[in-house]
């Protein structure tokens, strides 16, 4: 994934389960929950909670080499589940990881025949398309885990070991997982049906907010509003609303170096707040955000419900220059941002 110029976001959107059983994911596969796939060479990281010391979920993988880089590249975004926790940006860890192409590509995604359609032809604007990403609907459907259900046979002999602690035991929840397809946001314009359900969005948020917000225009134009009573968000929620009104169901928009979409009203000095590169000292810059759509769509493993997690939006800022070197054999931590929602009535 990487978009070629600051001002074309990328879409992604839910594309079908990603069955353990059919498919084989790697590190070139976009893709939320389940767990994460690690470039070669590098030690794989079970990053903590830096709340309450539990162990991390994957969130979202995701494959975005840079134009004109040697490097395969991936970023990883993990939070904790805990219901105290997901709200704070101490409970999120987004880990950036490199390797060389000479280190070599996996074998490709492979699974049973079945019939198998693209949500976009442009799906590959973040990475290699992969065989066998399946079609379905943008709920996933109950998922088992076979990691855990190979440990799960394992109980017996586990249950011998009598000098081990409880917490050395403790593994990291898993997300029930499927595929990222992606759409360029600027192929999406003039949707009709897509500009009524924002209209209709915007209009309970008027009744509940006492907003006034105009009537949105395929043609665009400067959005026009009253200040009233309003309890948040205001001009910046609305404008939120407008912006994703061409894919409500967008899962995560993906524009390193270009604008992140604020949810709300973002404090003065975000611009000190983000840190700078924890490896080589730099400056960052604005990569990806995670939307409120996927918030129903994480699910934990073998039909155990919803998630934790809730959010408005989580935004993600990575080292400007994308500092690595080939000495380096664990990822990098990046800097995110949280933004809780809003309202969250209005995404279910």
């Amino acid at each position: 994934m990487a978009s070629n110029t600051p001002d074309a976001p990328l879409l992604g959107v839910c594309d079908g389960e990603l069955d353990g059983e059919r498919h084989r994911s790697s590190f070139l596969t976009n893709k939320v929950g389940g767990r994460p796939d690690w470039l070669p060479l590098l030690s794989h990281q079970s990053p903590g909670c830096g709340r309450c010391g539990a162990p991390l979920a994957l969130v979202v993988q995701v494959y975005c080499p840079l134009e004109a880089s040697p490097y395969h590249r991936n970023i990883h975004l993990f939070a904790c589940p805990g219901p105290e926790c997901s709200g704070r940006a101490e409970c999120w860890r987004a880990l950036r990881s490199q390797g060389l192409e000479a280190a070599g590509r996996p074998a490709p995604v492979q699974e049973a025949p079945l019939a198998a359609t693209d949500w976009c032809e442009s799906a590959d604007d973040w990475g290699p398309e992969e065989d066998g990403w399946s079609a379905g609907s943008t709920q996933p459907a109950e998922c088992t885990d076979p990691v855990a259900s190979h440990v799960a046979g394992e109980d017996d002999a586990s249950s011998r070991l009598q000098s081990l602690r409880l917490d050395d035991l403790q593994t990291p929840a898993v997300f029930c997982p499927f595929f990222i397809s992606v759409v360029e946001e600027s192929d999406l314009g003039g949707k009709e049906d897509e500009l009524a359900h924002a209209q209709e969005l915007l209009r309970e948020y008027e009744r509940r907010e006492g907003l006034v917000v105009a009537e949105l225009e395929g043609g665009g134009g400067e959005e026009k509003y009253e200040k009233t009573s309003a309890h948040h968000g205001d001009a910046v929620f609305s404008r939120f609303m407008k912006k994703i009104s061409l894919c409500p169901q967008q899962i995560l928009r993906y524009c390193r170096g270009g604008e992140p979409l604020f949810i709300s009203l973002p404090p003065s000095n975000l611009a000190q707040q983000v840190q700078l590169c924890s490896a080589c000292g730099g400056a960052r810059t604005f990569e990806l955000q995670l939307m409120p759509a996927l918030v129903s769509l994480l699910r934990g493993v073998g039909g155990s419900g919803e998630a934790g997690l809730e959010f408005g939006t989580v935004l993600v800022y990575t080292c400007s220059s994308s500092c690595w070197t080939e000495a380096w054999t664990s990822a990098v931590d990046e800097f995110c941002y949280v933004q809780t929602d809003p309202d969250q009535q209005l995404f279910t």
